[in-house]
């Protein structure tokens, strides 16, 4: 029988999760770890205290878009070598804390579910030290994304205007309303056009949660298409330090201005 390491177990009393953030996506490439690591940023900048968990299991890459080399990763918790609260790393230039993956581990991504379940409950634990914790999860709807959302406060779910990107993200939201966790999630539409393409794009995905689930998010923001993007990631430099201007950069920093935070 496969027990769960004790660096990642916790009373499940502990777990609450009303100030963690989930964001999911559905479909791989729609901007989403840049999203949460900007998100994380805007909210640091101000004044909350924030932890990014990089919860991309196998696929982790927080640490390689901000150029980071972390001496200590989730892959040392899961091996038991350090607890969860010793894996964090402090990022200066963006002033909020990580907890970094580690890309192409198997041994993250073959997880079994106890030590999922004990990863997000001991996850939610220390959230409860910060103001927000954000948790970037994997693309898809496999196991890990399924549990690592399970019960949290709010969950963001990313966008763009493409048909199977919609389609993806509803079969998220679907998903997460079938298991009962429908309340206070919430779109965020990246790559728009404009402001008014961004919104029609919502309007889509809305009517279709609405007609076929009988719900409907609450549109978190709009991000515009902004070449800045992919200079500020090729450069592994943050958005909001290397172009606090951009369209991008606005954008994102008015979705934590009017991000409120589970009740």
């Amino acid at each position: 029988m496969n027990t769960v390491p004790s660096a990642i177990r916790h009373p499940a009393s502990a777990v609450d999760g009303r100030n963690v953030v989930t964001v999911a996506s559905g479909k791989g490439g729609v901007g989403k770890t840049w999203f949460s690591i900007t998100l994380a940023h805007a909210l640091a900048k101000a004044g909350r205290r924030v932890l990014l968990f990089d919860g991309d299991l196998g696929l982790a890459n927080v640490d390689i878009q901000l150029g980071l080399m972390p001496e200590r990763d989730l892959e040392s918790v899961v091996s038991q070598r350090m607890g969860l609260a010793e894996a964090v790393l402090r990022y200066d230039e963006g002033g909020f804390d990580i907890i970094a993956g580690r890309s192409g581990s198997g041994t993250l991504a073959a997880l079994p579910a106890g030590h999922l379940t004990g990863l997000r409950d001991s996850v939610f634990a220390l959230a409860a030290t910060y103001d927000t914790a954000i948790l970037d999860l994997s693309a898809g709807v496999e196991p890990s994304v399924r549990i690592l959302s399970a019960a949290a406060g709010t969950r963001l779910v990313v966008t763009t205007d493409e048909p199977t990107s919609l389609t993806d993200a509803y079969a998220f939201i679907k998903l997460t309303t079938m298991r009962g966790n429908a309340d206070n999630t919430r779109i965020v539409v990246n790559m728009a056009a404009s402001e008014r393409d961004g919104r029609h794009t919502y309007a889509t995905l809305s009517k279709a949660c609405q007609n076929f689930l009988n719900m409907t998010p609450a549109l978190a923001g709009v991000i515009r298409r902004d070449t800045h993007v992919r200079e500020a990631i090729r450069n592994q430099s943050p958005i909001l330090t290397r172009f606090p201007n951009a369209n991008a950069s606005v954008d994102v920093e008015a979705i934590a201005r009017a991000f409120k935070g589970p009740a």
